[in-house]
């Protein structure tokens, strides 16, 4: 199955709000929807963390009743993980979607989806995984990880589902942030969405023009289209500006060389991730 929204779930708060915002991801798009749960099967011992003063045979039985409790683990794991597929699968039938498909592979998340990742079309996950906690400035490592390894757009998810209706995009005026906003315009997700265009930099003729062609794009496109120029720090500026307009959900893109790539490969990425409390639409 190709050109599929794929929905990453686990045990964390964050599940059901990934399944209404893919069962809406995959409603908007026409695409086939399938749920994914990984089983981490990766030994929780180590023989380093034996003592040494264990006489062998008392350290072999060790050994092995260990592996028998990792195995009984393994075991769980995919039972409730096949019961959360369950869960999810029907979830998202009653919020309309037809017939959504359910996988579930053992390894690490970050190896399935890289496998996968033709399959995919959109990718949701939560904010956090389920071995995270509940705190909410923790951004979970596996998100961090599939933000760099994979090339297919991300919709990074908190809160309670809510349909986007205002969408903010922050733009650099790149090449790469051009075709950001065409998709954006036309994009089935965002069809009925006003749309908030922030250039993060100084009041010059250079940024005002490409304000107005971003604008315009959008206009063209259907939407209610706004924006602005603002100085500043790129994250305290987008989070502002997100907090006074209402904006239910940012689309961001890996542009360039500017200060707004380096959301995306540095540090204030995870940032503006870890601070947010709206989604975030990454375009790869």
């Amino acid at each position: 199955m190709t050109d599929q929204v794929m929905a990453a779930i686990d045990g964390s708060y964050f599940s059901e709000v990934v399944c209404d915002y893919a069962a809406w991801a995959s409603l908007a798009l026409e695409a086939p929807l399938t749920f994914m749960h990984v089983v981490d099967n990766h030994p929780q011992t180590a023989e380093s963390n034996l003592t040494g003063n264990l006489r062998l045979g008392a350290r072999e039985k060790l050994l092995k009743e260990l592996s028998d409790l990792d195995e009984q683990r393994a075991k769980v794991s995919r039972e409730q993980g096949r019961l959360m597929l369950e869960a999810a699968q029907a979830r998202a039938i009653e919020d309309g979607v037809e017939a959504p498909a359910r996988r579930q592979r053992n390894g690490t998340l970050v190896e399935t989806l890289v496998e996968l990742e033709d399959e995919i079309r959109l990718l949701v996950v939560g904010k956090r995984g389920e071995t995270a906690g509940q705190a909410s400035g923790h951004l979970g490592s596996n998100l961090e990880r599939v933000v760099r390894e994979l090339h297919r757009p991300i919709l990074m998810v908190t809160g309670t589902f809510k349909r986007p209706e205002k969408v903010l995009m922050a733009f650099d005026g790149s090449k790469t942030a051009r075709k950001g906003v065409e998709m954006l315009a036309r994009s089935p997700l965002f069809k009925a969405a006003a749309c908030h265009v922030v250039i993060v930099g100084s009041e010059t003729a250079e940024h005002r023009s490409q304000l107005d062609w971003a604008l315009g794009i959008l206009k063209e496109g259907g939407h209610q289209a706004e924006g602005a120029i603002r100085a500043g720090e790129v994250e305290e500026t987008l989070a502002a500006y997100q907090r006074e307009q209402s904006i239910d959900l940012m689309v961001m893109g890996a542009y360039g060389h500017s200060r707004i790539r380096h959301l995306l490969v540095g540090s204030t990425t995870t940032a503006m991730m870890r601070s947010s409390k709206i989604p975030v639409l990454l375009l790869r």
